[in-house]
Formats: structure tokens, C-alpha cells, sequence
């Protein structure tokens, strides 16, 4: 029952008429021990996109692994941030994203590089539909701090449209 719930989780409808594509990332299993014995309840860390530059995490917590997926997955469509792309799938400028003590170093890759990343940031790359990057993580290994800081980097990319225009120029001159 639990794996027909969750492949019934994997693609879920955008509102905006597109599906979005959900991956775990992380399952954690935490141990409480009480006077009675020991409580188990799980968290879940999952990466939420549409494939199409829309792309979220998020961390659910609950007593069983499908609720805690759950929980992630409605965690990461509410917090969505949009990331600007190339005509060729990558990104538009180099960028290092820092989360604590993990940094991940996000940088363009030419058509046919593929994703060069680890576990954790190849997760959002394909869930954020970016197609050639070539990623380095440096510091902390632990998937909580190395997709926190891969998003802090998606963050501060710039679309070069509106670089241009805030610098007055026509995208003809340029």
C-alpha cells in the first residue's frame, strides 16, 4: 500500500495547467526514547519543479514515510522560487551558493555536458529543468545544507534581460 501511494505522489498537477515532478531527496529516521519504550517518526526531504525553471524544497515530518513525503512535497509547492535559463538548458551566469558551513558552486556547461552534480543538487537541477551545469559541493555533504545552498545560489542568479534593462540598454545594442 505504501508504494502505490508513493507513485501516486510522483507527478501532481500544476495550477497553472503543467505537472509537477516530485523526488526524494532524504528520508531520516528519528528515534525517541521514552519511559514506554521508543517512538520512530520520520522526515522527508523532497525537491518539487515543473521541469521548466519552477523549482521548491521542502522537509515533512510525520510518523510514517508516505505522510512525511506528503507533507514535503505540499511543503516545497509553497515555496517555489522561479530560476532563469538559457536557450541550451543551463544557467545564465556562474554563481556559489552558501547554507551554513555547505557552499555548492553552480556553473554553466555548454549543449551535451549533461548534469555534473552529486545526489542532492542533481535532484534539483532536473527537477528545476536545467539540462547543462557543471556543480562542485564544497564543505558540508549533508543533503539539508547542500540543497539549502544550491537554492540560495538559484536565487541569485540574474536573468540577462533584465540585467540589460537595468542598465538602460537595448538588448539589440548588447
Amino acid at each position: 500500500m505504501a508504494t502505490a501511494e508513493l507513485k501516486e505522489n510522483k507527478e501532481s498537477r500544476n495550477p497553472e495547467g503543467g505537472e509537477f515532478k516530485d523526488q526524494v531527496i532524504y528520508v531520516g529516521r528519528v528515534t525517541k526514547v521514552v519511559k514506554g519504550g521508543k517512538n520512530f517518526s520520520f522526515s522527508a526531504l523532497v525537491v518539487v519543479g515543473d521541469g521548466n525553471g519552477k523549482v521548491g524544497f521542502g522537509l515533512g515530518k510525520a510518523l510514517e514515510v508516505p505522510s512525511a513525503i506528503k507533507k514535503g512535497i505540499e511543503s516545497a509547492k509553497r515555496n517555489m522560487i522561479r530560476v532563469p535559463l538559457t536557450s541550451n538548458g543551463s544557467l545564465p551566469h556562474p554563481v556559489t551558493g552558501v547554507f551554513g558551513s555547505g557552499s555548492v558552486l553552480l556553473k554553466p556547461a555548454p549543449e551535451g555536458t549533461g548534469i555534473i552534480a552529486g545526489a542532492a543538487v542533481r535532484a534539483v537541477m532536473e527537477a528545476a529543468g536545467i539540462h547543462n551545469v557543471l556543480t562542485k559541493s564544497l564543505g558540508s555533504s549533508n543533503p539539508h545544507n547542500v540543497v539549502r545552498a544550491t537554492f540560495e545560489g538559484l536565487k541569485d542568479l540574474m536573468d540577462p534581460y533584465t540585467v540589460l534593462t537595468n542598465r538602460g540598454l537595448d538588448q539589440a545594442e548588447a
